[in-house]
């Protein structure tokens, strides 16, 4: 597969100690440019609610300053978590953002909260009777109001008149870390995006249930699939390593529900000294049982041949990295060794 890799980003906003969200936005809108002038494919922002760790709850506000900021990137959601909302006013938003920015929108969508049980009873569309188990049916309801032309004529929504009335529409791409969604993936004939980083356990099975059973759509000929792994590079592999400490404080501390903002290495290193003095696999829940570690850390050339091992064993074209350090610019520097050792196309 060699260089034809593509590389694409998800960014969370993550908000540093000692810093503010809105330095973590503003930190965002400088990666979008940074990526869109390195070559990257697309970049997507995740949605996650109630957190000091991520400043990320509004991504379409994101894309349309992202997009407005850059000028060959495609820029999308990573994901929409479509159960909090109406599908018809998703799909008005990224309707405007299509027609704002054609051929350069994407709408990933998912069905995880984004947040915790009090945080989703606060975004439920309604509070009355047990949550609504309707994800497939906004899923397709979702679709259509993209492609109006999809609804019979006998359908109460044919009806309706969708603005902004602007050719072209986002690409919807189903997002999700378990085998479910690479199910519903490959029988919707979507796009699919596998948050590796997040849950490393079912990664091959996901990926390779969706390209074995993909059922051809209107919106995809053939199955296309991707997925999102931490990364960090630096100059060396001591740097890198002391760069993900950051991280793995990070994941220690989600464990416990504590989300607090990204530590700096260094303290990160001490604290970690305390509550997990051995690898992470000695911390309850943090034993990494997937094929592949959640994050590839390292120098450039050696995280490469790491992604290039990885897409070739799961027949990717396209592989989405995270990468989530203290300081902005050693995130900076990271997609820019990374973009240099995979050799992207500016």
């Amino acid at each position: 597969m060699g260089n034809s890799i593509r590389l694409s980003v998800l960014d969370q906003s993550p908000v540093s100690a000692g810093s503010t969200p809105s330095q973590a936005l503003a930190n965002s809108i400088d990666l979008a440019r940074h990526v869109d002038r390195l070559g990257y494919t697309r970049l997507w922002y995740s949605e996650h609610h109630a957190t000091d760790l991520l400043a990320c709850a509004a991504p379409e506000i994101l894309i349309a300053r992202a997009a407005a900021e850059t000028t060959r990137i495609r820029v999308g959601s990573g994901g929409i978590m479509l159960p909090h909302y109406s599908a018809f006013k998703v799909a008005e938003v990224f309707r405007t953002l299509n027609a704002m920015f054609p051929g350069r929108i994407d709408l990933g969508v998912g069905r995880a909260p984004g947040g915790g049980q009090l945080e989703a009873y606060a975004l439920r569309r309604v509070r009355t009777g047990p949550v609504p188990d309707d994800f497939l049916q906004q899923l397709a309801e979702l679709r259509a109001f993209l492609h109006p032309e999809r609804f019979p004529a006998d359908h109460p929504f044919a009806n309706l008149r969708f603005s902004p009335d602007a050719p072209g529409a986002p690409d919807v791409w189903l997002l999700g870390s378990s085998p479910w969604s690479s199910v519903i993936a490959a029988q919707e004939g979507l796009p699919y995006a596998f948050a590796h980083f997040f849950s490393p356990v079912a990664t091959r099975e996901a990926i390779e249930y969706y390209q074995r059973n993909f059922q051809p759509s209107p919106d995809r000929a053939a199955p296309e699939a991707t997925l999102a792994i931490g990364v960090i590079c630096a100059d060396t592999d001591e740097e890198a390593q002391r760069l993900y400490a950051s991280v793995r404080l990070l994941q220690c501390r989600i464990r416990i529900d504590d989300r607090r903002p990204v530590a700096a290495p260094d303290d990160a290193l001490q604290e970690l000294n305390i509550i997990a003095p051995s690898p992470l696999e000695d911390f309850p829940g943090m034993a990494e049982v997937g094929e592949w570690p959640r994050y590839f850390v390292g120098t450039p050339d050696r995280v490469a041949a790491q992604l290039r091992r990885l897409a070739e064993q799961l027949h990717l074209n396209e592989i989405v990295v995270n990468t989530i350090t203290h300081s902005h610019e050693a995130r900076r520097h990271s997609y820019s060794l990374l973009a240099e050792a995979m050799q992207i196309a500016k």
